[in-house]
């Protein structure tokens, strides 16, 4: 008996514009990301201020809105003051979080360099660690005051006449984790949270501020910490942040690809606090979210660097394979069945460190498996997500009951005037045959089935074998006037494009 699934798309059941920054990422002062990621003086594809353009070329190519910068935890420990000026005089830190040497050689100047080649903004974040309010409207100035100031006429002097400009900010990093250098409780957070927002706002009026929610949903504090943090910073932010990891360490397959169901959980949870809180404080303000880090990442609570105080030791360096890449696919479904609350999320993280991209010291770069679904729904996956009805065959597993084998989400471009269905068959044996209905658009036509399969799930890319796991546009998704046919192999990532004629 074939596995079937049917799927409605009615161009009236619409959610939510998609905010382009869902497909933003991360790059922390962490193992190889910077130093050796984006940043290699020595390498044959520098350019003049040393960042490589191979990893500049396929950054450019996930077209990545957003970028959140310099950490996690890393910024937690970090002076700014120390990567600023001239590289020649910037003093050696120690980073306490990593536990390695930082050189101080890439700074906030040099990053928003580099974003601004690779085509995104920066998502910036404050020391609410070791620093607070005085050191946080200090940064703003010197980053965004057009000049005239102590901070503004010193990064003038530093040869940027024009502010940055950043939008974006966190407000810290993670500040209920034990393992955070000057972690908090919620009212202490909240409050200091609260008056650092406060002032950055007074500097710039102009930016929209990132609170910190809780490390993840598994944390004690879970749901008690988003309530206190919303509750004394409310009027003050505008974004509340979300992080989660997933990984199949206990080897079951099946329980790992329903992980995106644990995220779907996740949002509504959170959206719900938020909810909570603008009813409690009657206010006409909606906090979205921001699912600021995420990922699968395999080595999660593994030591540091091995040996201390390296410089930029490889760190965390997860070779993903193709049941990872399904499970990303499924967490960037999710979160485009949420865009109506999420509207900024950052895949932690971008080059070498748990990441998409990899490269040698000296040498070539590879793109893990993770890459295409980012890839995929970063270049289709802009512009309205519509609500689809959807009937699909269920699974149970481990901890997850009702997982549909069908995981699907549509995207619709009025502009352009197509729809994009991403679509992850989940059964592990079993081809499954897709049905759409898109009758409400009049005729369709298939531009484009991409598929990304590979008959061994723990099949990667690697240095040595970089294109072992690739994207194929074989798919044999079918239309006839309204009606779409596709059969999804099994395992499978699946983007079907259509151009589609209203009626």
């Amino acid at each position: 008996m074939t596995l079937k699934a049917f799927m409605a798309i009615d161009k009236d059941f619409i959610l939510a514009e998609v905010d382009p920054r869902i497909y933003g990422s991360f790059i922390e002062h962490l193992g190889r990301a910077v130093y050796g990621g984006i940043y290699e003086p020595g390498h044959p594809t520098a350019d003049g201020q040393g960042f490589r353009q191979d990893a500049m070329e396929a950054i450019r190519k996930l077209q990545v809105p957003i970028i959140r910068y310099p950490g996690g935890n890393f910024v937690s420990g970090y002076n700014w003051e120390d990567g600023v000026g001239p590289q020649s005089e910037r003093k050696r830190k120690l980073d306490l979080a990593w536990w390695t040497t930082e050189t101080n050689q890439v700074g906030t100047n040099e990053f928003a360099d580099w974003a601004k080649k690779a085509g995104s903004e920066v998502m910036m974040a404050v020391n609410l660690g070791t620093r607070g309010v005085d050191d946080a409207r200090n940064l703003v100035e010197y980053c965004n005051h057009p000049s005239g100031s102590y901070w503004s006429d010193l990064r003038i002097s530093h040869g940027y006449k024009e502010p940055h400009r950043f939008k974006t900010w966190c407000l810290g990093n993670e500040m209920d984790g034990p393992w955070q250098i000057g972690a908090k409780t919620a009212v202490e957070y909240g409050r200091l949270a609260n008056e650092t927002a406060k002032v950055m706002k007074w500097v710039d009026p102009a930016l929209e501020l990132v609170v910190c929610g809780s490390s993840g949903s598994g944390m004690p504090t879970f749901a008690e910490w988003e309530a206190t943090v919303l509750d004394l910073t409310y009027d003050q932010v505008d974004y509340l942040s979300l992080h989660t990891y997933y990984n199949n360490n206990e080897g079951d397959t099946k329980n790992f690809l329903a992980r995106s169901l644990d995220m779907d959980r996740f949002i509504r949870s959170v959206a719900s606090i938020c909810d909570y809180i603008q009813a409690k404080k009657r206010s006409k303000k909606k906090i979205h979210l921001s699912m600021d880090e995420w990922n699968v990442w395999k080595t999660i609570g593994s030591s540091r660097a091995n040996e201390r105080w390296q410089i930029a030791p490889p760190e965390f360096e997860d070779t993903y394979n193709m049941e990872d890449a399904l499970v990303v696919g499924c967490c960037l479904i999710t979160m485009l069945k949420h865009a109506d609350r999420v509207k900024m999320a950052c895949l932690a993280q971008l080059i070498n460190t748990i990441a998409p991209i990899m490269t040698e010291t000296g040498g070539d770069l590879w793109l893990q498996t993770t890459y295409y679904p980012f890839l995929h729904a970063s270049m289709h996956g802009r512009g309205t997500v519509l609500h689809p009805v959807i009937r699909s065959p269920k699974y149970d597993s481990k901890d997850f009951t009702d997982v549909p084998y069908l995981e699907a989400v549509s995207v619709y471009n009025e502009e352009q005037g197509q729809i994009t269905v991403f679509a992850v068959n989940r059964h592990l044996e079993e081809d499954l045959q897709l049905d759409m209905n898109l009758r409400s658009f009049g005729k369709a036509r298939v531009l484009e089935h991409l598929v990304l399969e590979h008959e061994d799930l723990k099949a990667s890319n690697t240095k040595e074998h970089p294109g072992r796991v690739l994207p194929h546009n074989r798919g044999n998704a079918a239309a006839e006037d309204g009606l779409v046919r596709a059969v999804l192999s099994k395992a499978s990532w699946n983007v079907i494009r259509l151009e589609v004629q209203p009626v």
